[in-house]
């Protein structure tokens, strides 16, 4: 899961990236409006962490550009701003939570988990296709109720595939999701091409219904079809 974080108060916003990123997610970061524009065009991210009063114009602008994208991105807004107001021109412009400052981070950490269920899972606490079952929560997989175990980078993969079934899966999108956006910046991909072929094989020792199937010259689909 990749989280951007839009906070121009640096002690604030290294504390939420190191907050986060002991929560296992890759977690990139923006202090102005003008910087978080720029990636969210470029990427994609799980949940936007979106502070409204910025040094360079008002953060609500980056919700009118992900509207403008048609992009589904889950926003959080986070900001001193306590108005009625911004919270309901927030939410109409597709916010899908606001939490005013300051907050506890365990609280952050739970609203995140909240609308990535709700926008990504249909609600659920698992996450299940096929026979393969995930549980966020506590970072556990199951094949036919049989824990499966895997490295990080493994796990993080599967969960994207398992949010996104049947769907042709771009390589380079799926290692911007997994590794963070500086992956623009590596020669080739043989590290994932490994991690990949890891996971194949646990999934095939464990009898796993579904399957990771290459697309040439695309990237990859995750799909119970023979």
């Amino acid at each position: 899961m990749k989280i951007l974080i839009i906070e121009d108060e640096p002690e604030l916003r290294e504390i939420l990236i190191r907050s986060l990123e002991k929560e296992r997610y890759i977690v990139e970061a923006a202090s102005c409006l003008e910087d978080a524009l720029e990636k969210v065009r470029e990427y994609n991210y799980d949940c936007i962490l979106l502070d409204i009063m910025l040094p360079d114009g008002n953060g609500l602008s980056l919700l009118r550009e992900v509207k403008k994208l048609n992009r589904k991105e889950n926003v959080i807004i986070l900001s001193a701003k306590d108005s009625i107001d911004d919270k309901v021109e927030g939410l109409e412009l597709g916010a899908d939570d606001y939490l005013p400052k300051p907050f506890h981070l365990a609280e952050l950490n739970a609203r995140i988990k909240s609308v990535i269920r709700r926008n990504q899972q249909n609600g659920q606490m698992l996450v299940e296709y096929g026979n393969i079952s995930i549980n966020p929560d506590i970072y556990e997989v199951r094949i036919d109720n049989k824990l499966l175990d895997l490295n990080r980078k493994e796990y993080d993969i599967l969960m994207y595939l398992m949010n996104r079934p049947d769907r042709l899966i771009n390589k380079n999108t799926l290692a911007e999701s997994v590794w963070g956006d500086h992956i623009d910046q590596v020669d080739n991909f043989d590290f994932i091409y490994a991690q990949i072929k890891n996971l194949r094989k646990k999934l095939k020792d464990a009898n796993a219904t579904p399957q990771i199937k290459a697309v040439y010259g695309f990237g990859y689909k995750f799909t119970t079809d023979n």
